[in-house]
């Protein structure tokens, strides 16, 4: 039931009585899109990770909608409308904060095409430049949907060597639009006309059972774009579905193309892989479909040689602690786990100059400098995130000296913090003196005279020099500075 043909299929229509999905489960503002929509003459429907995610009681994130009315159209519905995109353009509605996307249903013009599975398409695909390959949609996935209809230039579909997508231009009907997606759970269509879901490719089925399917040849549509296989491995993390065997097989094969893949975009998938707080779960589902050695192929490697399994255990809790502060609303930053995954190649870039006697905060900052640079040709990591991680692991010899005023002064340091974190994940996982990063918890706690206590240091102004002759003031480099002269006139 999910492999397209040269005909329209007709969708099994599952009525409202025979699904869970209320209108009180629906966003306000999704519901004011759709019904104006249909106001207006045309087509509205939920779509996507929305749908899939009101039949398994999850409360998605956003709602997705999906039209045959094309992007000028909607604009002209909706005041609060704004078109982003150049190749595939996309309708954000606004209402406050939210964002309502709305996406106009895209042609078959051949049977397989990447799906725009509309959860959080950003700005920097407005203005990508025609030498930075496809245009990327919310998923991270290839943009299509940009063509003029009366360009006879713009009805075209262009692959690589390789079999993946570069260009896919057309507009089309529903019963078009449901091949261009990718997994039969997220080709689901609520429609606002009778509340009714439509379904193409026995994705209720597949729901129902906790199965990813890929729609059409698995092969075929991990060549036309690889990223498919992290999403694969992303909603298998995130629903806890099981990969159909037919999905699942290729991928160990299949998982080269990864390297052909823009760094930028891979930077964008490791984000919403590690950072949607299951990033634990999609670790270990990289590594069991060998995946992992193609994103970071350092860690990879590291990880295959090392027999302690020190390594493992830091990246497993710095993996559970991300996943925890998601959880618990806190804050995450990708600067902290690049840290956490590239620790065992930088430690041993940074021994090797160790042996050569060089400064271990050098040693360690020089070491981060070559992972990266070796790391940037797979993940693109931006100097917002490398450099302060550069910092934090740098900063790592320095919890050693707990003595004196030195010691106090770190505390008040900027990466502090961070540092501080990274260390008592290391005390964790077996890697530092558990009893150094108990002196540190220690002494954050205490107030400042039990502070200068316990590391030994004196209050300011006090010190040997007490009562005995004043200090000589250190003269100023270069000698004493001359007054120019006077210009006269």
């Amino acid at each position: 039931m999910n492999e397209p043909n040269d005909r329209a299929q007709a969708p099994v229509i599952v009525a409202r009585a025979d699904h869970p999905i209320s209108r009180s489960m629906i966003a306000g503002s999704a519901l004011k899109v759709l019904y104006r929509l249909k106001d207006g003459g045309y087509q509205g429907f939920l779509v996507g990770g929305c749908v899939r995610d009101l039949l398994i009681g999850i409360e998605p994130k956003d709602f997705d909608v999906a039209t045959d009315a094309r992007p000028e159209e909607i604009r002209r519905l909706f005041r609060n409308c704004r078109l982003i995109g150049r190749r595939f353009r996309l309708a954000h509605i606004r209402f406050g904060q939210q964002i309502i996307e709305v996406a106009t249903f895209r042609a078959a013009g051949a049977p397989m095409a990447p799906e725009p599975d509309l959860d959080g398409i950003t700005e920097e695909d407005e203005v990508q430049s025609p030498d930075e390959g496809p245009l990327l949609d919310d998923e991270g996935d290839v943009n299509g949907n940009v063509a003029d209809p009366d360009d006879p230039d713009g009805f075209d579909r262009a692959h690589d060597d390789r079999g993946r997508l570069l260009r896919d231009n057309v507009y089309g009907s529903i019963d078009q639009d449901v091949w261009r997606r990718d997994f039969t759970c997220n080709a689901l269509y609520y429609s606002i006309e009778d509340f009714s879901i439509w379904d193409y490719v026995g994705g209720v089925e597949d729901v129902k059972a906790r199965t990813l399917r890929l729609i059409g040849d698995p092969e075929t549509r991990y060549r036309e774009d690889p990223v498919r296989m992290l999403r694969a491995v992303r909603f298998q993390a995130k629903l806890g579905f099981s990969l159909h065997e037919g999905t699942r097989e290729p991928l160990g094969r299949l998982a080269s193309l990864l390297d052909g893949i823009p760094p930028a975009r891979l930077l964008d998938e490791f984000q919403k892989l590690f950072l949607a707080g299951f990033g634990q779960r999609a670790f270990e589902l990289l590594r069991e479909h060998g995946l992992l050695e193609h994103l970071f192929p350092a860690t990879a490697a590291w990880l295959a040689g090392e027999k302690d399994g020190m390594a493992m255990r830091l990246i497993q809790a710095g993996l559970a602690n991300t996943d925890r502060r998601v959880a618990e609303g806190k804050s995450v930053t990708p600067m902290f786990l690049f840290a956490v995954l590239l620790f065992g190649p930088v430690t041993a870039a940074a021994q090797k100059r160790f042996e050569t006697g060089m400064h271990p905060g050098q040693a360690i900052a020089d070491a981060v400098d070559e992972v990266v640079a070796a790391q940037n040709r797979r993940i693109g990591i931006p100097k917002r995130f490398s450099i302060p991680m550069r910092e934090l692991l740098a900063l790592q010899p320095r919890f050693h000296r707990r003595e004196g005023r030195r010691a106090l002064a770190f505390l008040g340091h900027p990466r502090f913090r961070a540092a501080y974190d990274f260390l008592v994940l290391r005390a964790e996982a077996g890697n530092e003196d558990p009893a150094v990063a108990r002196w540190w918890t220690e002494i954050q706690s205490l107030p400042p005279d039990a502070q200068r206590e316990r590391a030994g240091a004196e209050p300011a102004g006090e010190g040997p020099h007490e009562g005995g002759p004043p200090r000589r003031r250190r003269r100023r480099r270069g000698g004493r500075r001359h007054r120019a002269p006077a210009t006269e006139g």
